[in-house]
């Protein structure tokens, strides 16, 4: 598989534009995000602008007197480029370019940048590699008149500009290929589950919108070695680690790339294999960042990025975390939950709580079996110990008394 590619650049500076209209109050704070993620890939912000109209610009985004405006500031601070807060057309993309004469990127190609960058695994590579070739597939033209003005930076990491030089057919070919190696890896991936459920080990999934310390949580349950860092999507690729309960029961821990406002459809199709974990899983383990004011908006688009996933029906706890800071949210409410828990990933405080939660929630699929098995069925009760709660065990003359709750699914091979 090719390299991807990591141009060393001086310090992008950029202008960031977005667009209000009556069904998006959140102008500001996508803002606030987008210069986050533009940190984050190592630019930064120069200045804002937000136009308010009734819908974006088929054309240009924003509107000839604004364009004018955000020109005359790109001057003033000396930007470097433009990023808009919203996934531009072709079309978009050209005119902008040819009105603004300069750089012009979208919050897709940031986003993407970012997973470029992050990808360490076989698997994030090939998917980065899908997503940033579906993307840019539609926007050859366009891309390749405006390579001059491109340089390095943001938007040319990944494949990088030399993929940018071949034609459609090239690309479609590539994609054809990738997407093969993505069919090989998540066979495995499905014969890993199959044997999970085979072994009838639980699987916790963890998700939660970026940066919310899934990773934190994650390294303190399992001393997984996890990059935690206070930056979005600091962590990629999926970690799964087993957990011993306090019972003695096993379950498995699966971290998910974090959401976010606006994630690419390119990336939801490209990374469906990784983030289907969830849709495999037991329970989903929803971690919120509860220090963060637009904590109910992040916890709709974690709701919102499932819902499009087909993770349905599933048990949800929602572990509200970072409480041990004083601008934790004290009374923040998940209705969709079905168990809440406050908890501090980085100290520990209360973490035993929601282990205690997991373990109520794993019971209640469970039946209570209490049963003397004779000394020549004594392997029987490894099952029990492995996959149930042992409350009793007594050896008696005839054999050894149990009572335990374990899983409905080997109850009767239990008899």
């Amino acid at each position: 598989m090719a390299e991807l590619y990591n141009i060393k650049e001086q310090e992008e500076r950029f202008v960031l534009v977005g667009v209000a209209s009556f069904e998006r109050d959140d102008t500001v704070e996508s803002l606030e995000e987008l210069e986050e993620l533009i940190e984050t890939d190592g630019a930064i912000a120069v200045g804002k602008i937000i136009q308010n109209r009734e819908n974006i610009h088929p054309g240009t985004y924003i509107g000839k007197g604004k364009i004018d405006e955000v020109k005359a500031l790109a001057i003033e601070m000396n930007a470097t480029g433009v990023v808009c807060d919203d996934e531009l057309s072709p079309v978009q993309l050209k005119n902008l370019e040819e009105a603004l004469q300069m750089k012009v990127l979208d919050r897709t190609v940031v986003i993407l940048d970012i997973f470029a960058n992050r990808a360490s695994t076989k698997e994030g590579k090939i998917q980065v590699e899908l997503a940033q070739l579906r993307y840019r597939a539609t926007r050859l033209i366009g891309m390749r008149n405006s390579l001059s003005r491109l340089g390095g930076g943001i938007g040319t990491r990944g494949p990088g500009e030399k993929k940018l030089e071949v034609d459609r057919r090239l690309i479609k070919e590539r994609i054809t290929q990738l997407r093969h190696e993505l069919e090989d890896i998540k066979s495995n991936r499905e014969t890993a589950r199959s044997l999970r459920s085979k072994n009838q080990i639980p699987v916790v999934a963890i998700v939660g919108y970026t940066n919310a310390g899934k990773s934190t949580l994650l390294n303190y349950l399992t001393n997984a070695g996890v990059l935690e860092e206070d930056k979005l999507f600091a962590t990629l690729d999926p970690t799964t680690r087993n957990l011993t309960l306090a019972s003695g029961q096993q379950i498995l821990m699966t971290d998910t790339v974090g959401f976010i406002r606006k994630l690419p459809h390119h990336l939801i199709e490209s990374f469906r294999s990784t983030l289907e974990e969830a849709k495999y899983a037991d329970i989903i383990l929803h971690v919120v960042d509860s220090c963060n004011p637009d904590a109910d908006r992040h916890m709709h688009i974690v709701y919102d990025t499932l819902h499009q996933l087909g993770v349905e029906d599933k048990v949800i706890i929602t572990a509200f975390n970072k409480q041990d800071s004083p601008e934790a949210e004290k009374v923040i409410k998940d209705f969709k939950a079905d168990h809440t828990v406050k908890i501090s990933a980085k100290t520990g405080m209360d973490v035993d709580k929601l282990l205690e939660l997991i373990e109520k929630v794993l019971n209640e699929r469970k039946v209570l079996l209490e049963k003397v098995f004779s000394y020549q069925d004594a392997g029987k009760i490894q099952a029990v110990r492995k996959y149930g709660q042992l409350l009793e065990e007594e050896f008696q003359q005839e054999g050894i008394y149990v009572k335990a709750y374990v899983p409905k699914d080997i109850y009767q091979s239990l008899l």
